[in-house]
C-alpha cells in the first residue's frame, strides 16, 4: 500500500510537471533563440494580415515624418502594401525581426539600463531604395538615418529580465525533473504495467491541458490589446509564434495515448495465456 501511495503521487508530480516542462522549454530555447525566432516569424511576411497591419502602420508613419498632403495618404498606402509583396520587404522583415530580438536578448542578458532601442536604419534604406524604384514622389524624403524604435520600456525591463533567468533554469530542469519522478514512481510501483498506464495517461492530460491554455492564452491576448492593434495582424504573430507549442501539447496527447493503449492491448493479449495455465 505504501509503495502504491508513493508511486501515484510521484507519477502525480510528473504529469503536473509535464505542461509547465514544456512551457519552459519552449520559452527558454524557442523564443529566446534569435534564429528559431526569426524562422517562426519568417512566413509571416506573406500573411495577409500582418502586410495590411505593415502597410497601414508604415504608410502612416512616412506619411508622418515627410508631411505629405491628405491627398497623398492613399497613394503611400498603396505602395507600401505593393512593397509588402515582394521579395525586398521580406528580407527587410527578417532583418527587422533579427534586429529587434537582438537588441531585447541583449539588454536582458548584458543587464543594461534604461529602454531598449534599435537602429531600423538598414530596414528603412531597403523601403526607401523600392519606393524610389516605383517613382514614388515622396520616396527621397524618407528619413533613414537614426531610424531608432522604442521595442521595450525601461520600466519592464528588469521585470523581463528576472522572468528570463528563471525561464532557463526552468526550461531544463523541469522537464528533467518530470522525467525522474515519472520513471521513480513506476519504479516503486507494485504493478509497473498499471503506473505505465497512469503515467501515459497523465502525460496525454498535461498535453490536453497545455494545448487549452494556449488557445485561452490566445483568446486573452487579444481581447487585452489596445484598440488600434489590427487584430488580425497580432493572431497570426500568436499562432506563429506558438506553433511549436501547439505542435508539442499535441505530440504529448497522441503518445501518451499511444503508451496506454499499446500497454492495455499487451495486459489483453496475456490474460489468456495466464487463464490457460491454471489447473
Amino acid at each position: 500500500m505504501t509503495r502504491n501511495a508513493l508511486s501515484a503521487a510521484l507519477i502525480a508530480l510528473a504529469c503536473l510537471l509535464v505542461p509547465f516542462g514544456a512551457l519552459a522549454a519552449w520559452a527558454s530555447y524557442g523564443l529566446a533563440d534569435t534564429g528559431r525566432y526569426v524562422t517562426a516569424m519568417a512566413p509571416l511576411a506573406t500573411d495577409p494580415a500582418v502586410r495590411e497591419a505593415v502597410a497601414h502602420t508604415v504608410g502612416d508613419g512616412i506619411v508622418r515624418e515627410t508631411g505629405a498632403e491628405a491627398p497623398m495618404r492613399p497613394f503611400v498606402h498603396d505602395a507600401v502594401r505593393s512593397f509588402t509583396g515582394t521579395d525586398a520587404f521580406r528580407t527587410a522583415w527578417d532583418s527587422g525581426n533579427r534586429a529587434v530580438h537582438d537588441a531585447v536578448l541583449r539588454a536582458v542578458r548584458d543587464g543594461g539600463e534604461g529602454e531598449v532601442r534599435v537602429d531600423l536604419a538598414p530596414v528603412a534604406a531597403e523601403v526607401k531604395a523600392r519606393l524610389a524604384a516605383d517613382n514614388m514622389p515622396l520616396a527621397s524624403r524618407i528619413p533613414v538615418e537614426h531610424t531608432e524604435v522604442a521595442v521595450l520600456p525601461a520600466d519592464e525591463l528588469d521585470r523581463l529580465r528576472r522572468g528570463f533567468h528563471v525561464l532557463e533554469i526552468a526550461g531544463f530542469w523541469l522537464p528533467v525533473a518530470a522525467a525522474v519522478l515519472a520513471v521513480a514512481g513506476i519504479a516503486v510501483a507494485a504493478c509497473r504495467r498499471r503506473a505505465v498506464t497512469a503515467t501515459a495517461l497523465g502525460t496525454a492530460l498535461g498535453g490536453a491541458f497545455l494545448a487549452l491554455a494556449v488557445a485561452l492564452g490566445r483568446r486573452l491576448t487579444l481581447a487585452d490589446l489596445p484598440e488600434d492593434v489590427h487584430r488580425p495582424a497580432a493572431g497570426a504573430v500568436y499562432d506563429a509564434l506558438t506553433a511549436t507549442l501547439r505542435t508539442v501539447s499535441w505530440l504529448l496527447v497522441a503518445v501518451g495515448l499511444a503508451v496506454a493503449l499499446g500497454t492495455w492491448l499487451l495486459t489483453r493479449r496475456r490474460q489468456p495465456s495466464v487463464s490457460a495455465s491454471r489447473p
